[in-house]
Parts: structure tokens; sequence; C-alpha cells
């Protein structure tokens, strides 16, 4: 714009803001979309026994495309001539669309020169629906092909994650603030978010639980890697057996890597106790492989293990949930007592305990929403139940990780918190061994305590005079001497005769209990 071009009014300068949002809305859909369909486009072409029109490659792109928001698909071409559900999400597919959607709704509301800012609720709607219209186009244009989607999943959960991936980046956006609750709530909860330590606290939870959910999904992933390779024979089969050209080979490929999220939460349920579901009568737990399964050929299901009962090295996988636990209660404690902090600075049993009660809280939320997210039908009958079972797997992560957790922090707040001189019992015995010499030097020459068992009497000063007592005079009368202390001969210290200036006591180390009883010649002077 040059500075003779005709100026915006405030509302038409407002209308093009929020034009502006609906555009990066349906931008952030048709980059989604198109990636998509080039990859799609790009197996079928280097497929050399596909039997599909290019129409049928589109109609497969734009159904992946609504399953990675999940959407549930109807495939209609099968075997039998029944339709049949797939409500299996890949979690790494699904992570695009929720970027892009993310981004689109940050992006708006990042201040530029020249063009106003939109309030946060018109840009949330505008980039809300842009993408909303874009994924309506598509549904529509997908439901004369195989395969279809199920309408219903198309308002939950696809729009529900569109609108919470919108909703975060609209809070990204403005700082992540813990925002003013509502007028109507209690006027507790306002004071409490007024206060900072409030808002440390809800960080310190917010990160132990997310670093929670974190092991648990690495730990899951550690699961499947060890079975994988235990069951290498195996996975190289079905991989093989799947297709026999190298385009088929490579689509297999892709899809087990957008599979791996989905058998890492499958891998943390197995590790938690409840373990998934391999069809309507089958379930994988550590302690027993029990049911008919209805297992697919597919490399990743390689890594379930044998059926029967469960071993030892299947009981090993509940070290994953305590790993869990662990690392909410480490994450806890970061802050309720950092490291060299004094007694007073640091969080209370009370807070501590809590903190790690909801951070177990947190982990096992976000524990049930990966695997309602991770599991779903491949069919039906047999295959309407695949994957782990969400409020089971929740609960479990839940239970783990507070009693894990929540001890783990208080023992780890009393060993942070511990006085510089306590420790172990050993450690007190050294500590007492070396402090007997020091005591030994403070009540006296040690020739002298070790001699005659007692303590030397303190020097005088030369103004003082030894007590008297009467002894008989060789006249007959009574006359005042001094009364000697004996002395043992291992206690006497020899003083040169040509040294008239020596002090037998310069090897007494100078502290201030010493400085009280002062050398004679350093006294002062004489009181006589």
């Amino acid at each position: 714009m040059t500075e003779g071009s005709p100026s915006l009014s405030a509302e038409q300068s407002r209308s093009a803001v929020l034009a502006l949002a609906l555009l990066r809305g349906a931008v952030a859909a048709g980059l989604g979309l198109g990636s998509m369909a080039v990859l799609v486009l790009a197996l079928w072409i280097s497929s050399p026994a596909s039997d599909s029109n290019p129409g049928g490659a589109l109609h497969a792109a734009a159904g992946l495309w609504l399953l990675a928001h999940g959407a549930e698909l109807i495939r209609a071409d099968t075997l039998s001539g029944v339709p049949a559900p797939v409500g299996l999400v890949p979690l790494l597919l699904a992570v695009v669309p929720v970027w892009l959607v993310h981004r689109a709704a940050r992006d708006v509301l990042v201040p530029e020169e020249g063009r106003p800012v939109p309030s946060a609720m018109g840009a949330f709607a505008m980039v809300v629906g842009g993408y909303l219209l874009v994924g309506a186009v598509v549904a529509y244009y997908g439901r004369g092909g195989s395969p279809t989607v199920h309408p219903p999943s198309l308002l939950f959960p696809s729009a529900v994650v569109v609108a919470g991936a919108a909703a975060a980046g609209v809070w990204t956006a403005a700082g992540r603030p813990v925002g003013p609750p509502p007028s109507w709530a209690p006027l507790s909860l306002h004071e409490a978010l007024a206060r900072g330590r409030f808002r440390e606290r809800a960080g310190t939870v917010w990160r132990s639980a997310a670093a929670g959910v974190t092991v648990l999904l690495g730990g899951g992933a550690l699961l499947v890697a060890v079975g994988l390779v235990w069951h290498a024979h195996s996975a190289q089969q079905s991989f093989v057996q799947l297709s026999g050209d190298w385009a088929g080979r490579v689509a297999v490929l892709l899809l087990a890597l957008v599979l791996v999220p989905n058998a890492a939460v499958w891998g943390a349920a197995y590790g938690l106790g409840p373990g998934f579901a391999l069809g309507a009568a089958s379930t994988v737990t550590p302690i027993a492989f029990a049911g008919r399964p209805a297992l697919p050929r597919f490399p990743l299901l390689a890594a379930v293990p044998a059926e029967g009962p469960g071993t030892v090295l299947n009981w090993s996988a509940v070290a994953v949930p305590v790993a869990a636990g662990v690392t909410v209660a480490w994450f806890t404690v970061r802050r309720a007592a950092p490291p060299n902090a004094v007694r007073e600075e640091a969080w209370s049993l009370r807070e501590t305990a809590l903190a790690a009660a909801l951070g177990a809280v947190g982990c096992g939320a976000g524990t049930a929403v990966l695997a309602a997210a991770a599991g779903g039908p491949l069919g039906t009958r047999a295959l309407a139940e695949f994957g782990p079972v969400w409020w089971l797997t929740g609960a479990a992560a839940l239970l783990w990780t507070a009693l894990v957790g929540v001890p783990g922090a208080l023992l780890l707040r009393a060993w942070r918190l511990r006085e510089p001189g306590e420790g172990a019992w050993w450690r007190r015995a050294d500590a007492a061994e070396a402090q007997e010499p020091e005591a030994a030097y403070v009540a006296g020459a040690p020739g002298v305590v070790a001699a005659s068992g007692k303590a030397p009497e303190p020097e005088r000063a030369p103004g003082d005079e030894p007590a008297r007592r009467p002894v008989a005079s060789p006249a007959g009368g009574a006359a005042s001497a001094p009364a000697p202390a004996p002395v043992p001969p291992a206690a006497r210290v020899s003083v040169p005769e040509e040294d008239e200036d020596f002090a037998p006591y310069d090897f007494l180390p100078t502290d201030p209990w010493h400085e009280r009883t002062a050398r004679p010649k350093e006294s002062g002077p004489s009181g006589t």
C-alpha cells in the first residue's frame, strides 16, 4: 500500500482480517489434503498391478485424510460383501492436520505491521469455519466412492479435534495464560489463580503429567521393539506375504510407520496391566494371552507375545509404569524442593503430595485419551474390538503413577532437605571418630590427658596468686605456702635454659576458646 492509496475504514479492516482468518483455515485443510493426495497418487502410479482409475485413488486419499481426523470409514468392497467399518486412526498421520490447524490459528493472531489483530474468538471461529468447510466438501466428494465416511463421525471426533487444535493455537498466541475463571466461579478460585505460586504449581503438575505420559509411550515403544526383535522371522514373513511388488511393500512400510505411535500406546497398555484386545474374544495381558485372537497378518502384530500364560519376561513389563511413577515424582520434586534449597523455601509435605497426585491424575487422563485414539474397529464380528480399552488403561496409569509417584516424591523431598550431618550410620560413625581428637585438644594437651586422665589446670595471669594452705614452720608456727598439684612425669615439659621466651602451649590452635587464656607475657601489665 502506498501513501496515496485509500485507507480502509475500521469496519472494512475488521472484515478483511476475518476473511483472512477464514482463508488461513481453508489453506491449512488444503495443505493436508494435498499432501495426502500426492502420496496416494504416487503409490498408485508406481503400482504395476493397479486396476483402478485416478478417481479411485483420489477417493482413497480423501478417505485417508478424513480418517486422520478421527472419522470412521465404511469399506464396501469386502470378500463377504458386508460393509466393514475402519475406525483405527494412524496417530502419526493425525499429527499433520492437527499441527496445520494449530499453526493457522496461532499465526492469525500474530501482530503484523499495517494489519489489525482480530479478537481471539473471531480468529478461532473463522479458522475452524474455513477448515470444516473444506472438510465438508471432501466428505461430500467421497460419499459415492469407496471408502465412504460414516456421517456421525464427522461431528465427533473430527470436528472436536479441529476445534481443539485451533483453541490450542489461540491459547499459544496469547502466551499460554492461565486466564481468569468465569465470573460465576467461586471467589476462592479467583484468589488462587491470582497468586503466582498457583501458576508455578499448575506448571509443575502439567510438566510431571506430560513427562509421565512420555515415559509410558517410550516404554511401550521399547516393549514393541523387543517383541519385534524376538519374533523377527514372523515379522519378515508377514511383510513379504502382504505384497509381491516393491510399490506394495513401500505402502506396507509407510502404513507400519504411521502406526508406530499406536503400537507404542498398545505396548504401554500392556505394561500397565489391562493390555489390549485382538478381537472380540481375545485379550493380551502380561498375565496371559487368552481367547481366540483374530490376528491379521501385519508386521507390527508380530510383536504380540505367544499364546498362553505369561512368563517372568512378560511380567517384567511392569517396569514401564514404575518408571513413569518415578518420573512423576522426580518432576514434582524438582520444583517442590530444588537443589540446595532450605527447608523454609520448599513446599510442605501436603503440597508436594498433592502436586504428585495431580500429576498422576493428568498422566492417567492423557493415557486414556491416547488409548481411545489408538484403537478402533477393523471390521465386523471378530475385529469389532481392536486395541486397548481406554478407561481401563487410564485407570491403571492413574493407579500406578499415584502409588509410585506420591511416596517417591515425599522420599525425594526428604532426601533433598536432609541436614548436612544426616546420612547413613557409617557416615555418622566416621564423623564421630573425626571429632574425638578435636575434643581431646579442647579438653587440654593430649599428653596430659593421656597420662593423668584429667585436664590440667588453666594458666594463671601474673597478677593472680595461687591458693595457699597452712603449713607448719620450723619454729612451730603456721605459715602459708602454696599447695602444689602433683604433675605426672609424663606430662612435664622441659624448658630450654637458653630460650627464656619459650611458651609450652604454642602447639594449641588459635580458636576463640584458647584466646581466653593468654600467654603470660601477652596478658598485659602485671598486677604486682
